[in-house]
């Protein structure tokens, strides 16, 4: 019989290379390390945008103490809202429930006059800067759902985070970090880490979480010498690259090894980054960095850390909300409406507004888009009114806003009811607003596709369109 022909297959050439590969890897690595910037992929569109920070609400602040007057609810308080006011979209019937004014009042801000409740006092004097959707509706009542459907486009999840999606799509600026950064508050919103996480996308695109309180990643210093660090690394590059030649996907994998890269040269960067030590102290102050509140402090760290990360070329920073009570969805008040609202407007709106002044004088807020937002309103109704009572939840109508990149500025668009309990005009959903940010950032939502399932899936799925009332 002849001998087979020496035919090698590729994955018997991987195998037999893999040492080969993770030095490649390293190589790369090591070559990269002075490089300041990487170019990002030609976006679709001209760029109005090179930046998101999402400042999430969680848990749901209620639009009608906001940023939408109801003047109505006041006049009406107490008042039975009557057969037909409830709505799927609300978590409560309207058996027995009466009309709660807002314990604010609101008042006309800035040249604009846009429409500001005296619960935020800081973004009041930011108004504006501001371009408030008033039309938000959502799915379901429920926070996981409605986290993962703000941050996913699926209130099942299982799909990629938006930040996911902005770092695939446009990379990062900086070698030496990340294009997603989660600046978290040491807990975990309801829906879980699939918020800020990658899913089918490669897993190097995943958030990295950056932490308020003592070092703000673990094992960011190395422990060896430089050299010994650059053989171990080697090595665990070449045992990769082995496995990989022998799994039937390698992508998990590879990023595995794409991680190593990332984190052995955030090493020289991210210490510096988190570290608001050396700002100035106007600086300091004016994000809250000195108040005697320690969870307003955690909040106006994490807000100054974003400026300093997008300056830094990071693409996409979310920052979340510290939770005073243990309860991981701060905004969720069902009691205690008065007290509560006003100890999460106190942790965090004065950093969000220093935060877009400090970006507007560094030249920054035209090319950075700020977005606050939490994943559902809250019902304009109650079971009673008392002095502890509070709203529930409700996604038939409620408010966002962002600031900068290319959206128009002390603007409201869209409108509810009467009594804020439902969109009258304008409608406008989560996939609408991830297609609209997409497009400042140069990027059509129906382009920006990864194959996955049998299908090219996207972060705006079926749906989505850009609001371009909203642009300037």
């Amino acid at each position: 019989m002849n001998p087979q022909p020496n035919l090698w297959s590729r994955r018997d050439i991987l195998r037999s290379s893999s040492a080969g590969f993770g030095w490649l890897a390293l190589s790369g690595l090591f070559a990269r390390e002075s490089v300041a910037s990487a170019s990002a992929p030609m976006p679709h569109l001209p760029a109005r945008a090179k930046n998101i920070i999402f400042c999430f609400m969680d848990g749901g602040p209620s639009h009608v103490d906001t940023f939408d007057p109801k003047p109505m609810l006041k006049k009406h308080e107490g008042k039975p809202i009557g057969s037909g006011a409830f709505s799927k979209r609300s978590q409560s019937s309207d058996a027995g429930r009466v009309w709660f004014g807002s314990p604010w009042e609101f008042q006309q801000r800035g040249q604009s006059g846009l429409w500001v409740s005296d619960l935020f006092p800081n973004l009041a004097r930011v108004a504006d800067h501001l371009c408030v959707v008033r039309s938000m509706v959502g799915e379901l009542p429920l926070h996981g759902q409605q986290n993962l459907l703000l941050h996913t486009g699926r209130i099942i999840g299982q799909a990629p985070s938006f930040g996911a999606w902005v770092a695939y799509g446009l990379g990062t600026e900086n070698r030496n970090l990340p294009g997603y950064v989660v600046l978290n508050n040491d807990w975990v919103p309801n829906g879980g880490l699939e918020n800020f996480g990658s899913s089918f996308l490669p897993a190097s695109h995943q958030a990295t979480m950056m932490r308020a309180k003592g070092v703000p990643v673990d094992n960011i210093a190395p422990a060896d010498p430089a050299a010994r660090q650059r053989r171990k690394l080697a090595l665990l590059a070449a045992q990769d690259a082995a496995f990989a030649a022998q799994s039937s996907d390698a992508a998990v994998i590879e990023g595995a090894i794409a991680s190593y890269e990332t984190a052995f040269l955030m090493q020289s960067t991210v210490p510096d980054v988190a570290d608001v030590s050396r700002e100035p102290e106007h600086i300091r102050d004016a994000y809250g960095l000195n108040s005697t509140d320690q969870h307003q402090r955690f909040y106006a760290t994490q807000a100054l850390r974003a400026r300093r990360l997008v300056e830094a070329g990071v693409r996409f920073v979310e920052i979340t909300c510290p939770s005073f009570d243990g309860n991981n969805s701060p905004w969720d008040q069902h009691g205690q409406l008065k007290v509560n609202h006003e100890k999460n407007a106190r942790i965090t709106e004065q950093s969000v507004a220093a935060l877009i002044l400090d970006l507007e004088q560094r030249g920054l807020l035209d090319e950075t888009i700020v977005l606050w937002a939490g994943e559902m309103g809250r019902t304009p109704h109650t079971p009673r009114v008392t002095a502890g009572c509070g709203r529930d939840h409700h996604v038939n109508g409620y408010s966002i806003f962002m600031a900068g990149g290319g959206f128009k500025r002390g603007f409201a668009f869209g409108e509810t009811d009467e009594f804020g309990n439902g969109v009258v005009a304008n409608p406008v959903d989560i996939h609408d607003i991830h297609a609209t940010l997409l497009h400042q950032l140069g990027i059509h939502h129906e382009r920006l596709t990864f194959r996955h399932g049998g299908r090219d899936q996207r972060l705006t799925d079926v749906h989505g369109n850009v609001v371009k009332e909203l642009l300037a």
